[in-house]
């Protein structure tokens, strides 16, 4: 009898352990395409309602479905008939895109300075200091204040370290979103200056290619995924960003277990345009000297939705030679149409001998390279399979679309 009742009772914890996460999963803000159907996956129980009582998932004709009108609607997910959780669905229209497979330079600036590293100071005494110890900064942290007076670069952070004559200053600085205090007493040098013992860095700087452009507002894509710090692997939080012409100086071809690389110039680039957001699938602004780059101006396609993405013959456009956009074939091979947080939605593999012979596949600098199948733009490029350069990874264009319009919003 004990035994049934220790099995009834871990029974019920797992089953409230499987609802908690099932609940958990469901974001409080989802973003739709007009005419896309709300796919979430709920367990016997759980159903989705609108704020007048109308259970969404039983709603299937055209006339009432959810995404059939462009703006917000606010949810409520219900379980035995009380709200657990309230959710709000922005539908947006279905915007045509000119894709665009540009190479471009991208400059980067964050909202403060970035901790990259940590080192012993050597003091004017000769003796080695860790001023920051048990300060609780950590690589990737994002240092935005000194003494309470913002902070924009690393020049800001030498100047009011060295203000501070010694004496011990207040550091506030950023950790996945949450801002903390702490302190730290500078260690003075043989060169008559203070120092923390922090690395850091303010900007960051490279190539990317352009996946497609609202011909409308000028808002655009590129890269299909974020930007990450080479020495943290973080994602960087940045205050702002431009976009500037590049030109390609050389390939370095792929090969199994090196990644190949586009080596582009961007000293001498023109701003094209901004950057408002950098995120885990790819970077967002607005391009304001269109006539910059090279496009057809008059191949505007429509977003295809993943649903209708098969797998098969497809093209990328891509900027290679002489700084111009060719086609090239590729086979999609394998799809991921239930995936919502991950920038990898589909497996490709280059078909195309000639650009099998320039670059041996996908290299870096690729990325963003908008993936065309049957007129439509289905997504763009986003990573190498560095065992296998012919291979790599793709993001869906709606995920795309979706992050560009959630951007413009905020």
């Amino acid at each position: 009898m004990k035994n049934f009742k220790k099995i009834l009772l871990i029974l019920i914890l797992f089953i409230i352990l499987l609802y908690v996460t099932n609940i958990s999963s469901i974001p409080n803000n989802l973003i739709l395409i007009q005419g896309e159907d709300l796919n979430l996956k709920t367990l016997l129980g759980l159903n989705i309602s609108s704020l007048n009582g109308e259970t969404v998932e039983a709603v299937n004709s055209d006339d009432t479905k959810i995404s059939n009108k462009i703006g917000k609607v606010d949810l409520s997910l219900n379980l035995a008939g009380f709200s657990v959780k309230d959710l709000t669905v922005n539908v947006i229209p279905n915007t045509v895109v000119i894709p665009s497979g540009e190479t471009i330079g991208l400059r980067l600036y964050t909202s403060g300075v970035l901790v990259v590293g940590m080192s012993e100071i050597q003091g004017e005494d000769n003796n080695n200091y860790t001023p920051y110890k048990n300060s609780g900064i950590k690589e990737g942290d994002m240092i935005t204040k000194v003494d309470n007076e913002t902070v924009t670069c690393t020049s800001d952070l030498i100047t009011k370290v060295n203000e501070s004559d010694g004496k011990a200053v207040k550091i506030t600085y950023v950790r996945n979103g949450s801002n903390y205090d702490t302190e730290i007493l500078p260690t003075k040098t043989s060169d008559d200056e203070y120092k923390l013992g922090l690395w850091v860095r303010d900007a960051a700087s490279g190539v990317g290619t352009i996946s497609f452009y609202d011909p409308n507002t000028g808002e655009f894509g590129a890269l299909g995924h974020g930007i990450l710090d080479v020495d943290t692997e973080e994602l960087i939080d940045i205050a702002r960003g431009d976009i500037v012409t590049s030109k390609i100086v050389s390939i370095v071809k792929g090969e199994k277990g090196k990644p190949g690389e586009l080596q582009g110039s961007i000293d001498n680039g023109k701003i094209i345009g901004e950057v408002y957001k950098n995120t885990n699938f790819g970077i967002y602004g607005k391009l304001n000297n269109v006539e910059q780059i090279e496009n057809d101006s008059d191949k505007v396609m429509e977003v295809m939705p993943r649903d209708e993405v098969k797998e098969g013959k497809a093209t990328i456009l891509c900027t290679l030679d002489d700084n111009k956009q060719e086609e090239y074939e590729i086979e999609i091979e394998k799809i991921y149409t239930s995936t919502n947080r991950t920038n990898k939605n589909m497996i490709i593999r280059v078909t195309d001998s000639r650009l099998l012979e320039k670059t041996g596949g996908i290299i870096q600098g690729m990325s963003g390279s908008p993936i065309i199948q049957n007129g439509k733009f289905v997504g763009a490029v986003t990573h190498v399979m560095v065992n296998n350069p012919e291979k790599g990874y793709g993001i869906f264009a709606d995920t795309m679309l979706k992050q560009m319009k959630e951007v413009e919003e905020n």
